[in-house]
């Protein structure tokens, strides 16, 4: 369970340094307080996408893959930021990725962030 927290807290440092360094992923709410609920509920879905969606549409590009020596892999985790970017569209969150480009480079900042976050956060073990 406190591993589970920590991803999601890791998930919402990433969101929010991709929030804060493109002007295409947006996050907009009244207050401090709502952004920060927003932004973990945002979290919460991005971690169900990576661990529902992910790995079937990795094992379905797996020969683009391997042709693109992993590169597609920015390919899949930006896909993975627009489908969430849509779920929160649809539970009426005010998280929004404008366009596939955006979410690519999102995509890539998030993974760094996260990286580096979990590698420094205590993860349970």
């Amino acid at each position: 369970m406190k591993n589970f927290v920590v991803k999601t807290i890791a998930n919402a440092g990433a969101l929010a340094v991709a929030v804060w360094l493109l002007d295409k992923i947006t996050l907009t709410g009244d207050s401090t307080g709502k952004k920060v609920g927003t932004l973990l509920l945002v979290a919460l879905i991005f971690g169900l996408v990576n661990v529902v969606v992910k790995p079937l549409v990795t094992l379905l590009s797996l020969p683009l893959l391997v042709l693109t020596l992993g590169l597609f892999t920015l390919i899949v985790n930006a896909l993975m930021l627009l489908l969430t970017s849509w779920l929160a569209d649809k539970l009426d969150l005010s998280f929004h990725v404008d366009g596939f480009w955006t979410a690519v480079l999102g995509g890539l900042i998030i993974s760094v962030v996260s990286w580096a976050l979990n590698a420094f956060l205590p993860d349970g073990d």
